[in-house]
């Protein structure tokens, strides 16, 4: 029978799954970024090319499925459906917290899912307020190691923990923890939050201590203090957690933010992305990969093969815009002037 944390992660799974956990009136902001058509695109729609790379690793796709669970009975299911599908597209995969694999090995299988991704760029994920109980780069290499994980990311959710019973709430001075992370580790160390967002100036604290990418986790999509709320047994905890149910900053926002300060560093724009038209949009405004979680959830706990056709889907829209605006590639995408931002058009009137 699951207890203490392993129950925490089912019942994450499960809230994700049927609760109401996005934030009320909150958007990805993504909406205010428009398209304009080409009506003679002058490519051919079987040329267009979407491989990049990510962690020096060729990707079929600038996809990652970003972390969501790990550490209980159905998380077993989830991840490794989700590693079969990432093994089989090309795409990047991030696997929920790993605190509970380094406490025990119940559900190790849910963490263990290299062999169905043999080729695949692995991430582990660890909350990053552990630095302040008693885990650091020792514990972080040992997950590593376990897992043959290509990186390992940190993340950022404090509101998160105010609201969860229990919760972990010291994040004094984890920057300097964070550096000698960074340091010790031979493997990518990256950041991200986990759906309230993170912006230029905090961004750019990160990179100064050595992250090597940034996952921008906007708001938009999952609101985990609203998660937090649903799963409380304090009722002060509760009506609180009601305050924030609009709160963090719009993933387009994380990305212009964090590009104005950073313009190399590579950046994922997750947080409430739904389609391959949002993933062209984020690419616009700066981001080099997309990640989707809860889009890919529900196919998960189902099979390998419902996460591939949702993977297709999502690949075919991404090119259906690309060959919409003329733009063969991602570096054209990128670099595209076929697109409006909050009604001003990057299109001149001889283009």
């Amino acid at each position: 029978m699951e207890k203490g944390i392993n129950q925490r992660k089912t019942e994450h799974i499960r809230l994700c799954l049927t609760g109401k956990v996005e934030g009320v009136n909150k958007s990805t902001g993504l909406e205010g970024i428009h398209f304009i058509h080409n009506a003679l695109p002058e490519i051919n729609f079987d040329d267009i090319e979407i491989k990049t790379s990510f962690l020096n690793r060729a990707l079929r796709a600038p996809f990652l499925v970003s972390s969501m669970t790990g550490g209980s009975d159905l998380a077993v299911t989830i991840n490794q459906n989700l590693a079969i599908a990432a093994e089989e597209k090309g795409w990047a995969l991030a696997i929920g917290s790993t605190r509970a694999f380094l406490e025990s090995d119940a559900y190790k299988e849910s963490f263990l899912i290299r062999e169905q991704a043999p080729n695949t760029p692995l991430i582990v994920n660890l909350g990053a307020v552990q630095l302040n109980y008693g885990y650091g780069a020792e514990e972080c290499q040992r997950i590593i190691d376990k897992t043959s994980a290509d990186s390992i990311v940190l993340h950022l959710n404090s509101l998160q923990e105010v609201v969860q019973d229990g919760g972990d709430l010291n994040f004094e001075s984890l920057l300097p923890k964070i550096e000698q992370v960074c340091k010790t580790l031979e493997v990518p160390v990256g950041v991200k939050e986990v759906g309230f967002g993170i912006d230029g100036t905090v961004a750019e604290k990160l990179y100064n201590a050595g992250i090597s990418y940034i996952d921008v986790a906007g708001a938009g999509g999952t609101s985990w203090s609203q998660v937090e709320k649903l799963r409380s047994r304090t009722p002060l905890r509760k009506a609180a957690a009601e305050a924030f149910n609009n709160w963090g900053i719009p993933t387009k926002d994380c990305l212009v933010s964090v590009r104005s300060k950073l313009p190399e560093v590579p950046l994922v724009a997750s947080g409430g992305m739904k389609n391959g038209v949002e993933a062209a949009k984020a690419i616009t405004i700066g981001a080099d990969m997309i990640g989707f979680a809860r889009h890919l959830l529900k196919a998960a706990t189902e099979s390998a093969e419902s996460v591939i056709e949702t993977m297709e889907q999502i690949e075919l829209e991404l090119k259906m815009t690309m060959f919409g605006i003329g733009v063969k590639n991602l570096e054209e995408l990128k670099n595209t002037n076929r697109v409006s931002i909050m009604g001003q058009s990057l299109l001149d009137e001889n283009s």
